[in-house]
């Protein structure tokens, strides 16, 4: 029997997106230098078991924690058992990146705000407001009143 991934294909299944590694094979080559197809072919191959790699060493790392969750502290610690430290701070910093950019397409969505951008003590008051309410709801209680940023009532159940 085959080993399977997580969306129960075979890992000899699994790829990434040849248009998209195509595309990032070219950026990164000067432009009078052109790939064979079957070097394509290899060098996806090869991000492939790097992925898995990285994979499996992060839920190493994580199982030695008892966590049941990969967080990107189990991807860094798994780089550098796998010894490739000299990614650590370069994938940080994309982690860190990506994360900006996630709250700032949140934000613009208007998923957080009503239109109108949040200042972080806001957000966290408008969460605490929700975790409230939501723990008034699973215990069959009454909602909790909506807090305003400014208000000095306590959210703690």
């Amino acid at each position: 029997m085959e080993p399977m991934d997580i969306v129960g294909k075979s890992k000899e299944d699994a790829s990434l997106p040849k248009a998209t590694m195509t595309k990032i094979i070219k950026e990164m080559l000067p432009p009078d230098v052109r790939v064979a197809r079957d070097a394509q072919d290899l060098l996806i191959e090869c991000c492939v078991e790097f992925i898995n790699l990285v994979s499996s060493e992060s839920n190493e790392v994580c199982n030695r924690e008892e966590k049941r969750t990969i967080a990107p502290e189990h991807i860094l610690k798994a780089l550098e058992v796998l010894g490739f430290s000299e990614y650590i701070e370069e994938v940080y910093a994309a982690y860190e990146q990506h994360k900006l950019e996630t709250m700032q397409d949140t934000l613009k969505a208007g998923k957080w705000s009503n239109g109108a951008e949040m200042s972080e003590e806001e957000a966290l008051a408008e969460q605490q407001r929700m975790f409230a309410e939501a723990r008034a709801r699973m215990n069959g209680g009454a909602v909790a009143p909506k807090q305003h940023p400014e208000g000095d009532q306590s959210l703690d159940s």
